[in-house]
């Protein structure tokens, strides 16, 4: 079996903000990072109940990543309900990446943009995806990679703790192995650095402390526009007998660095980083272990665990009682016969399909019996309805009739980020 020999945690509030709304836990087998928004007083309280929530350990029933999502879960509740009974904290939020070692396996539990990340043999590999609108974007070919690292709304995220009363908690389960290193970091530090130098830092430090400050330095070095949090822990072979919990070193400073070169910030290409300092380069047949152990994993995509996000009633689902459906058939006989069937190919609609995505319709919001829709999807955009703000829902995605013009107008906005409150 498998425990942490070494963890470090440190956080630091970076250059350009007066608080730090970050939030850590290490203690074996449990690890956490928070990200908290919110402002001051808010999202410092948010990232600290998240903590606070894993620090009391995991449920005893369950699968890990079931334990971890109905803490994740129980997070999300004492914040929303905080945010809801405190006026100055209302709408507070916060990002979660939590993971436990459970003898051979790393369970995550995600929600938000904070990161976590696996280095093995000489090669960083992350391990959850963000939640943010510029991912999702990414992930439907909607933007590139780099247009992504620029985008003016790359830090707005899809999915957090607190903000609603029910959240979608994803999680993974990874095989580990001896020598594994875990990262788990806020966006202070993968906002700044790129996964490629993330992972040279990693390489060429002898011990975790200094791999940890480094990567904080160079966090720094770039900017250091957030607060940047990075947990770390290495993975080493114990016997069966052997205790689990081991005491954290946690290092919290503030260090100023002044000038020094901007990181390029560019996508990481795979396996680029050398073998880490102290560790020869694995056999042949390690390093096609490896391989092979990284291509099991990636295929699964995450289970989400608990409710998903609440979405407004899509084009696509709607119940009409009889003397509704009579008005239909009227309607529809009437497009038929007058002509107006090639009319309405002119209108369009905006509102979300059974993915909760926002999505421009053709033709009429109706449905008719026997399944016969007046309506059918124009063009699919990249955002999730939990990106939209929630008091500007039911104006934008309304099914109220626009031109084609109008309607990818609006969509087009939501893309870019530029529909606010």
């Amino acid at each position: 079996m498998l425990r942490a020999a070494e963890t470090v945690a440190k956080t630091d509030t970076g250059l350009q903000r007066r608080d730090n709304e970050d939030s850590a836990y290490a203690r074996s087998p449990v690890f956490v990072v928070a990200d908290g928004m919110g402002g001051a007083q808010a999202g410092e309280v948010a990232s600290r109940i998240a903590v606070e929530t894993f620090e009391q350990g995991l449920p005893e029933d369950g699968s890990p990543e079931e334990r971890l999502a109905s803490r994740a879960r129980e997070a999300n509740k004492r914040i929303h309900e905080l945010s809801r009974t405190e006026p100055e904290r209302a709408g507070m939020g916060t990002t979660l990446t939590a993971a436990y070692v459970d003898r051979d396996d790393l369970s995550i539990a995600h929600v938000g943009d904070s990161r976590a990340y696996l280095f093995r043999d000489g090669a960083l590999e992350r391990l959850t995806q963000d939640h943010s609108l510029v991912d999702e974007l990414v992930r439907r070919g909607k933007l590139t990679e780099e247009q992504a690292a620029e985008h003016p709304q790359r830090s707005i995220i899809t999915r957090a703790l607190g903000p609603e009363a029910d959240v979608a908690v994803d999680t993974w389960t990874y095989p580990l192995r001896a020598g594994d290193i875990v990262l788990l970091c806020s966006d202070g530090l993968t906002s700044m650095i790129s996964d490629e130098r993330v992972a040279e830092v990693l390489a060429r430090s002898t011990g975790l402390e200094e791999a940890a400050q480094g990567l904080i330095d160079e966090a720094n070095h770039a900017g250091g526009r957030d607060n940047i949090t990075v947990v770390l822990f290495r993975l080493e072979e114990v016997g069966p007998d052997a205790a689990v919990d081991q005491p954290t070193l946690v290092g919290i400073t503030a260090p100023q660095v002044a000038g020094g070169a901007v990181a390029q910030r560019t996508p990481a290409p795979a396996n680029t980083a050398t073998s880490s300092a102290g560790t020869p380069p694995a056999a042949p047949a390690a390093a096609a272990s490896a391989a092979e152990a990284r291509r099991r994993r990636r295929p699964r995509l995450a289970r989400t665990q608990g409710p998903p996000p609440s979405a407004p009633a899509t084009g696509r689902r709607r119940h009409w009682k009889p003397v509704a459906a009579a008005v239909s058939t009227l309607i529809v006989l009437f497009l038929l016969g007058g002509g107006g069937w090639l009319a309405s190919r002119q209108l369009f609609f905006v509102g979300t399909n059974s993915q909760g995505v926002v999505t421009i319709y053709r033709g009429l919001p109706y449905d008719l019996p026997a399944g016969i829709k007046l309506y059918e999807s124009y063009y699919v955009s990249g955002v999730p309805v939990s990106a939209v703000p929630a008091d500007r829902r039911s104006q934008l995605l309304n099914h109220h009739l626009r031109s084609q013009s109008d309607a990818s107008n609006l969509v087009k906005a939501l893309e870019l980020g530029q529909v606010s409150r």
